[in-house]
């Protein structure tokens, strides 16, 4: 998986290629798909949610240049495979999810693995603001579903020098956004491929 759809696409970063290496896909999808867990393919996890194809996952958390000591905030837990990527990479981890039996089912898997530098929390997006804004600023922010446009709520948890990566654009196809914050506090953006996520519901992002 990692040679032929992650190195042999152009994901170049060491680290990002380990973490890939060490964390087993297949404990994240549901049993009835095992088989298929290490094929360059999005799978179903159960309340119509998905988990991303390998090269996405590899793809999104390069862009966020990890180093080992960040403060990462994950918008969407849902498997909690990317959530796993991202603990071995960064400091710490605070993911929120919006349904619940997935972020329980993510929680068991990540202690499987003894990643304990997650803290995972329900926040449905819809009664309360989407992110962790007590927790804010974060070093990196990823967002793993479709929005029609970049929260602002989400740019404002950012720190200066920190990047926020999600896909942005219409219910069926998104463009994935890097976003930098610079010193000052200006917003730069750079778009890279085309990609497809559930939506990300909620006042910030589609309504239901």
């Amino acid at each position: 998986m990692v040679q032929d759809q992650i190195v042999a696409r152009g994901i170049s970063d060491r680290r990002v290629i380990d973490a890939m290496l060490k964390i087993p896909r297949h404990i994240f999808v549901q049993e009835a798909f095992a088989a298929q867990a290490y094929n360059d393919k999005a799978l179903p996890i159960g309340e119509k949610q998905t988990i991303s194809q390998p090269y996405i996952v590899a793809l999104m958390t390069e862009k966020l240049a990890l180093t080992g000591t960040e403060r990462v905030l994950e918008i969407g837990t849902g498997s909690g495979y990317q959530t796993a990527i991202l603990a071995t990479l960064a400091d710490r981890v605070y993911s929120a999810e919006r349904i619940r039996p997935l972020a329980l089912r993510a929680r068991k898997c990540l202690d499987s693995l003894k990643l304990f530098n997650v803290q995972l929390r329900i926040n449905d997006g819809e009664g309360s603001p989407i992110g962790w804004e007590e927790e804010a600023p974060f070093d990196a922010i990823i967002v793993t579903a479709g929005a029609p446009e970049v929260p602002a709520i989400l740019t404002d948890q950012l720190a200066r020098g920190g990047r926020l990566v999600i896909p942005v654009g219409a219910d069926a196809c998104q463009q994935l956004i890097t976003i930098v914050k610079n010193e000052a506090g200006e917003l730069q953006h750079e778009p890279s491929a085309e990609c497809r996520f559930v939506p990300l519901m909620g006042r910030q992002g589609w309504q239901t």
